[in-house]
């Protein structure tokens, strides 16, 4: 734990909280660094699998701290205010090429910078009591540090322009419907529903979850064919660096028939739980 961001290790799953509930979990630029340094700490970890993304107290992340990360760091001049955005961009960023699956576990308040980390996660289930914003328009400005992209990027057109234009609040059952999060549930189910999904992504192949990862956010900007072709070059590599899962899922199918690729998982033992 540090001053900003919590975790807690256990079997294969790293629950990391933003731990700043007194703020509602807005970011300042203390916990950007800190959460680069953390997720840096645990990409290559054995025992880590699978990495949730939390909030500590009520909220979620109510965005981007208006007094340390605006008021303050704008006084400083041009450069401390492009390198606040490089290090809240970076942690984003690396989040969203990240090793391990990623899931966002929105228990409460998710506005504007908050958008961010939420679509850098793979996954994202959300309370049914969530609040979700782009409230940017609300005290004149525009929704930016990504936020713009991503609700263009997980919402339809119409939806995403009246959700910047007139900065209402949606819950978390309209949340999952509008397509900012995969599934809505009651909060007291949030951490249980989120362990299962967890659970299930440790039994599958690492590498082969990265290379899907990877491929779900590439080919979505190529044509057809770029995609095509990219994705057989990017199974080729995947093949290269670990044939052996592979070649033990087909033989589980085919010689012992003791799986079936549409009903499940082949055996493996993950390495976190040696």
């Amino acid at each position: 734990m540090t001053k900003t961001v919590a975790v807690d290790v256990a079997d294969g799953v790293a629950w990391v909280r933003f731990n700043r509930p007194d703020k509602r979990n807005c970011m300042n630029p203390a916990l950007n660094r800190e959460m680069m340094e953390l997720l840096a700490a645990l990409e290559f970890r054995a025992d880590v699998g699978v990495l949730v993304l939390g909030g500590e107290g009520a909220a979620w992340s109510a965005g981007m701290d208006l007094k340390e990360f605006f008021r303050e760091t704008e006084a400083l001049g041009l450069g401390a205010m492009r390198q606040a955005d490089q290090e809240c961009f970076g942690w984003w960023r690396r989040l969203r090429w990240y090793q391990k699956p990623t899931i966002a576990m929105v228990n409460g308040w998710c506005f504007g910078g908050g958008y961010g980390p939420l679509f850098g996660c793979d996954l994202a289930f959300a309370a049914e009591e969530a609040q979700f914003g782009l409230s940017e328009i609300n005290w004149g400005i525009l929704p930016g540090g990504g936020a713009a992209k991503v609700a263009t990027e997980l919402m339809s057109f119409r939806r995403a322009m009246y959700h910047a234009l007139m900065g209402e609040r949606i819950d978390g059952r309209t949340a999952a419907e509008w397509g900012l999060v995969n599934e809505a549930v009651p909060l007291e189910q949030l951490k249980t529903r989120v362990a299962g999904v967890a659970a299930r992504l440790l039994e599958k192949n690492p590498v082969t979850l990265k290379a899907t990862k990877d491929a779900i956010r590439r080919v979505g900007e190529m044509t057809y064919d770029n995609a095509e072709d990219y994705l057989v070059r990017a199974q080729e590599a995947a093949n290269s660096f670990d044939d052996q899962g592979r070649r033990e899922g087909i033989r589980q199918f085919i010689d012992e028939k003791s799986y079936k690729p549409g009903l499940g998982t082949y055996a493996r033992r993950p390495a976190y739980a040696d």
